[in-house]
């Protein structure tokens, strides 16, 4: 049973064009995952492997679709960013930009209860249900995600990227599987 994530769901990547995300993004494109969109502000018209990319969530067509925001973007502007997701009534916010001040991490976490969102993160690589549906830079390229994870019913959560996918290696070399591995 996958928990946050599942196939098809319509992803938008704030930071698209920065280095770490243009990475993720490949890679999440070769795993199948439908990334809709990139927002930057004054980016609009640029193309990051093959999504379009956007100033703002609100320029996004069919922005009431999205299910998530990847935040991939300077700690400076992670507040603004979130709140700018929030805003726009997406429901799950992962947030793999790290540094956060810890006073916009309360304030991104109190306005996220208050909306009903979900956030993951700050500092995360993200969240993976092997062979459906994989959000952020968890796993890295495929080759390596389908070495190291499985679909099972072993669900995983730890607070280092590295530890969650080293689990989820042993629990694939004894035979079990996982449903569901956040970072």
């Amino acid at each position: 049973m996958s928990i946050l994530t599942r196939k098809g769901m319509r992803i938008i990547v704030q930071g698209i064009t920065g280095r770490e995300a243009s990475n993720f993004v490949k890679d999440s494109l070769d795993y199948g995952m439908n990334i809709a969109a990139g927002v930057v502000p004054g980016k609009r018209g640029a193309n990051v492997h093959g999504v379009n990319v956007y100033n703002c969530i609100e320029e996004v067509p069919d922005r009431e679709n999205i299910d998530c925001s990847i935040v991939s973007v300077p700690a400076a502007f992670v507040r603004e960013a979130a709140a700018e997701a929030i805003g726009n009534g997406i429901k799950l916010i992962v947030i793999v930009s790290e540094r956060i001040p810890r006073r916009d991490v309360v304030e991104i976490i109190a306005d996220a209860r208050q909306a009903g969102v979900r956030v993951i993160g700050p500092n995360t690589l993200g969240l993976i249900t092997p062979g459906e549906s994989k959000v952020g830079m968890i796993g890295g390229p495929v080759e390596d995600i389908e070495r190291a994870y499985s679909r099972g019913h072993v669900g995983v959560m730890s607070r280092s990227g590295g530890m969650t996918t080293e689990i989820a290696n042993l629990l694939t070399e004894s035979g079990y599987g996982q449903s569901t591995c956040i970072s």
